[in-house]
């Protein structure tokens, strides 16, 4: 039961985080008869008891108001009274004194902007703040503390502002028409520019087409070569012949020879003819 119990508040805790952005630590506004429903049931300290209800730190307020009516109770509260007074105070701008229902009705006022968790034993105060968005309940059972679920007030609150925050208010589509006719403009300017590239384009485009069909008609007309002077065929020259070296270096020793012929002593008379000058070559 207890699991059970602390999943439903984990769950009730989520959807305010979520759906009303409520913050770590917790803010508890309290009234005197929840104070001293905790005094009679012995649930100290109450801060702790608050933050396991709530799974998260938290702070706990009270009013002037609040105390002022502890106050006019007489003695039968001045125990509630001293352990109100530890308590830190909510600004509630009275400056006569209200009733406590009045004055957190005040506190909390339309949307409940500070974000309190308003904590009574009041079931007409928790009934009417059923109907308040944004006002989670805490309320007391015997010596245990319990986080109220979400009315369906709350969850069709939540719902309708989903809606109205996924369509446009009339200054957004104000802001959007506005977009709209700059975007078309600057699209129009492109596309206009992109014409002019386009058309300069075009252009050189025919002045290339005409320059290679100019040169195209160049190449199909006939055109006549100079003739020019041509060298020997090679096929039909002679070949040139070879130079003997042999015959040549014999004949020109030779030559050598008859023109200054070696001068030789010899003890006997000798005859020299040609054809011993032959020999000796």
């Amino acid at each position: 039961m207890r699991v059970k119990k602390q999943k439903r508040h984990r769950k009730a805790v989520r959807f305010y985080t979520a759906c009303f952005g409520f913050r770590e630590p917790f803010k508890v506004l309290c009234d005197g008869t929840f104070v001293h429903h905790l005094l009679l049931n012995k649930i100290t300290p109450a801060d702790i008891a608050l933050a396991n209800a709530l799974g998260g730190p938290v702070k706990i307020f009270t009013t002037r108001c609040v105390l002022g009516e502890l106050r006019s109770l007489g003695d039968s509260y001045a125990e509630s009274l001293n352990a109100a007074r530890n308590l830190l105070t909510a600004r509630c701008d009275h400056e006569k004194r209200k009733s406590a229902v009045s004055c957190i009705t005040d506190v909390i006022g339309e949307n409940n902007s500070e974000h309190f968790f308003v904590a009574t034993q009041d079931a007409e105060l928790r009934k009417k703040f059923q109907k308040v968005p944004g006002v989670p309940l805490i309320y007391g059972l015997r010596n245990a503390l319990f986080l109220e679920q979400p009315s369906a007030f709350q969850h069709q609150f939540v719902r309708s502002a989903e809606e109205d925050r996924s369509h446009m208010t009339d200054l957004e589509y104000k802001l959007l028409n506005v977009k709209k006719k700059n975007v078309a403009f600057e699209e129009a300017k492109d596309s206009s520019d992109a014409n002019e590239d386009k058309n300069d384009g075009t252009l050189t485009v025919q002045a290339i087409q005409t320059n290679f069909r100019k040169k195209r008609d160049l190449k199909d007309t006939v055109q006549f070569k100079r003739k020019r002077a041509k060298g020997p065929n090679p096929l039909s020259c002679k070949k040139k012949k070879p130079c003997d070296n042999t015959n040549n270096a014999a004949s020109v020793k030779g030559r050598k020879l008859f023109n200054n012929p070696p001068s030789i002593s010899f003890p006997f008379p000798v005859v020299i003819t040609y054809a011993s000058l032959a020999w000796y070559a």
